[in-house]
């Protein structure tokens, strides 16, 4: 697989303004693919500022007005804003990293560094606030500006409109992704890339300056006076695309081969959790892939004809590895897609007319349990098993994934209104998870519901023809001791 430069099918203009090569660099804005390695746009703003022989700054900044901003997703952040600063430095490239200390400090700071930057380059992101970002700061740049799609291993663009289901998109993806993968992105475009060095301006240095050590490596004090959420702790998970690669390292030469069969088991749990380093952009679908091959000896010449939607035999690999990548590659896709191609992801009303049609005919059933919100965020329901899983969110920002799904469908039945449990979910979701905010997670939440999924028979009070699952059934499917004994009410002291 060898590295190009960037696919035009990944670049996108927002100003169509000419290059400045009178002024003093090229600008980076990164802000959803957060690392230095596998990142076009990262790829991109290089190509610029070696055509044009200008030094590139790399601007990476974190608000801290945004929804559910809390001490756990900052330190997470933070983590990996520590990790491209020493990479940066090392390689010597102007690296500023930003730390909103206050609700609107950092207004201005992208237009100040525009003015003197011969285009912009920045990443694309089809959801959360990165579309409002893009187009506030495309009122405040005066220059050529770019956004750059590092998202997935097919471009976004290559699909004109949202698909309906996994199947649906599954087929599409066979039939085009060949074409996408003899363009891979630069391991490390910096190593030599030749650049002169930037030295920032003082009075952009002045009056935002770059964040100290202590801070970016989550300190308790600098975090802590920071005004977001902090009910919201951090968690034992670090961020950044050092520690997010090291995971990529241990799943595939220990977890991948066994990935099928142990991802479903709470007891011992099989899945890579990468997913809140993909969620942060720490890591790249890209060089999650590029591992794969290497240690596999595969490449795209491998892959199999388009299978008309299956599961498995196209990629080419063992049978685990593509149960892998169906998540990776076309669930995670796939939610991407739908941000892109509509506007609703986060709404109720996305939803396919049989679920809504179908819940709404059940909407008056009577419920066998109602929690508030405090309920179920204390995890203080009936159900032992939802408790755990609920504890496992709130303490390690994440969930393990086949409970995640019986975790959304019980919320569904304990609330009084479907469109009040969708919302419920995304708020406990958004608050907790790591990965929350996600195109993905919205996937996961709107699953419960009917999204991407059919009508099942029979007909169930409450949830109608969508799927139904029940804790009964999952403590007869599942070996569940050890997790509960991790995350019951009373934690084990030998849990393991």
């Amino acid at each position: 697989m060898n590295s190009q430069r960037i696919p035009a099918m990944r670049l996108r203009a927002v100003i169509e303004a000419p290059l400045r090569p009178e002024r003093a660099y090229v600008l980076y804005w990164m802000r959803a693919s957060r690392r230095i390695d596998h990142n076009f746009a990262l790829d991109r703003a290089v190509e610029l500022a070696q055509s044009l022989g200008k030094p590139l700054v790399i601007l990476e900044a974190l608000r801290c007005g945004y929804r559910w901003a809390s001490a756990r997703h900052h330190a997470f952040i933070l983590a990996g804003m520590h990790d491209n600063r020493i990479a940066c430095a090392r390689l010597g490239v102007a690296y500023h990293a930003y730390v909103e200390p206050s609700p609107g400090h950092g207004s201005g700071l992208l237009r100040a560094l525009g003015l003197q930057a011969c285009a912009v380059v920045t990443d694309d992101h089809p959801s959360f606030h990165y579309p409002r970002m893009l187009e506030a700061a495309a009122a405040q740049l005066d220059v050529h500006f770019e956004a750059i799609d590092s998202i997935g291993l097919l471009p976004m663009a290559a699909a004109t409109s949202a698909f309906p289901t996994a199947y649906a998109f599954r087929a599409f993806l066979q039939r085009e992704l060949p074409a996408h993968l003899g363009a891979m992105p630069q391991t490390s475009p910096l190593l030599r890339a030749g650049l002169p060095k930037a030295t920032l301006p003082e009075t952009i240095t002045t009056r935002w300056p770059a964040a100290d050590d202590a801070l970016l490596r989550g300190d308790p004090g600098p975090l802590a006076a920071l005004p977001i959420d902090h009910a919201v702790g951090t968690c034992a998970l670090r961020g950044g695309p050092r520690a997010g690669l090291a995971l990529l390292r241990e799943f595939i030469d220990t977890g991948a081969d066994t990935y099928a069969e142990r991802r479903n088991n709470p007891d011992d749990d099989g899945g890579s959790h990468l997913s809140p380093y993909l969620h942060f952009g720490h890591v790249s679908a890209h060089a999650v892939l590029r591992g794969l091959a290497d240690k596999l000896d595969w490449n795209p010449g491998d892959l199999g004809r388009p299978r008309r939607g299956a599961r498995e035999g196209y990629w080419g690999m063992p049978a685990a590895v593509e149960s892998f990548l169906d998540e990776l590659v076309v669930w995670r896709e796939l939610g991407h897609n739908f941000a892109k191609c509509r506007d609703d992801l986060e709404h109720y009303e996305s939803l396919p007319s049989w679920a809504r049609a179908t819940l709404g005919a059940h909407a008056a059933d009577p419920r066998p349990y109602v929690y508030t919100h405090a309920q179920l965020e204390s995890a203080s329901t009936h159900d032992e098993i939802w408790n755990a899983a609920q504890r496992q969110l709130v303490r390690e920002g994440r969930m393990h994934n086949y409970l995640r799904m019986l975790w959304g469908k019980r919320v569904l039945e304990w609330t009084l209104e479907p469109q009040v449990a969708a919302q419920t979910l995304i708020e406990l979701n958004n608050r907790w998870a790591l990965d929350g905010r996600d195109p993905n997670s919205y996937s996961g939440i709107f699953w419960v519901f009917g999204r991407y999924d059919r009508p099942w028979g029979p007909q169930r009070p409450i949830f109608g023809s969508v799927r139904y699952m029940s804790s009964d059934a999952t403590r007869r499917k599942l070996r569940l001791g050890n997790y509960l004994g991790r995350y019951g009410e009373h934690p084990t002291l030998f849990a393991s």
